[in-house]
């Protein structure tokens, strides 16, 4: 079910890893970012969206990640929006992304829905809120900042329970987090409340305190040191860490 985490904002989390759609009221209607996973999870979103009594007039992909690019036929054919770059990698790859979704998500995906979008306008269209865009993770990868909420959507970054996961198709990943940390800093600082794109919603203290964890993680593998996580003992992650350990070598 939906739960409303800030005013205007709603987090509907997924049995698979932990993944949040995410619904923003605005003056014209509902943004829908993210939704997922399975079919039957988004047949259910869209039941709850029901409830809301608006239309949705928009939907945004934070990044091309198959689990970050899905759709269901019954949220209508309102635009769906990316960053330049995170739309057009999505275009480029859209076959690989729906392999993925079969190989992982499942088969009650609608499949022929994956990666729809088109870039977001330079003013942003009908996406409220800061747009903060960077390269850690995936090309064009996007979190949005809703002042007037206090609240940060920091796709995937700031998890509680996925490691920082770097973009094995892209070099310099520790820059491009250390990079990405800075343009997030600020929104960080000053959210109340922070809703990343896998795990539970974060508030007060618990903000910077996800911030910290990352940069903590990113610090360590510059320096060639073992990570001191509590994420490394959820048993999956052990692969994850080691692709990133490759990765820099």
């Amino acid at each position: 079910m939906l739960n409303e985490v800030a005013e205007g904002v709603w987090v509907r989390q997924s049995e698979w890893v932990w993944t949040n759609s995410i619904v923003v009221r605005t003056d014209d209607g509902l943004v829908l970012i993210d939704p997922g996973i399975t079919g039957a999870e988004l047949a259910a979103l869209a039941d709850d969206l029901e409830g809301l009594d608006a239309p949705i007039v928009a939907g945004f992909s934070t990044h091309p990640h198959w689990d970050h690019l899905l759709w269901h036929e019954r949220f209508g054919d309102p635009p769906r929006y990316a960053t330049t770059a995170g739309s057009e990698f999505a275009t480029e790859t859209a076959e690989l992304q729906r392999e993925g979704a079969k190989e992982e998500g499942g088969p009650d995906i609608p499949f022929e829905l994956i990666a729809l979008t088109t870039p977001l306008p330079a003013d942003g269209g009908p996406i409220p809120g800061e747009l903060i865009e960077h390269n850690a993770h995936a090309p064009g990868h996007a979190a949005i900042y809703l002042e007037d909420r206090g609240v940060l959507l920091a796709a995937d970054m700031f998890s509680d329970v996925l490691i920082p996961l770097l973009d094995s198709r892209q070099e310099n990943q520790l820059d491009a987090y250390e990079e990405a940390f800075e343009l997030l800093q600020e929104a960080a600082n000053q959210a109340e409340v922070m809703v990343p794109g896998h795990g539970s919603v974060a508030r007060g203290s618990g903000v910077a305190d996800r911030l910290a964890a990352d940069r903590a993680y990113v610090k360590a593998l510059r320096e060639g040191t073992e990570p001191a996580d509590p994420r490394l003992e959820i048993d999956w992650m052990s692969g994850p860490h080691q692709g990133n350990l490759n990765q820099i070598r």
